[in-house]
């Protein structure tokens, strides 16, 4: 059973990378999607190119989280990311 610690404690960074990859990413991409609906636009052109945005942030999300120097650092990214549109898409709803 103690042989198992120094595996997982090697591995417990990655998998917070991956959740945050995974889950982060995917709420970053939909709180940009209904961000979109805050810009001075008609509503469908503001659904498509949230829709669109949607797929370039999810891929920015995943980029930065495993580039980031450690697991923290990307959930803060995330984290940071998600506030101004956060704020955006509270306007619209």
């Amino acid at each position: 059973m103690m042989s198992l610690i120094g595996p997982v404690r090697r591995a417990a960074p990655v998998a917070s990378r991956i959740v945050a990859a995974l889950f982060g990413g995917y709420a970053l991409a939909a709180l940009g999607s209904v961000a979109a609906l805050a810009l001075p636009m008609s509503k469908p052109q503001a659904v498509l190119t949230g829709m669109l945005a949607s797929f370039a942030i999810y891929a920015a999300a995943v980029v930065w989280v495993f580039a980031a120097r450690s697991a923290l650092r990307a959930w803060a990214g995330l984290l940071a990311a998600a506030a101004p549109l956060l704020l955006a898409a509270w306007s619209v709803w």
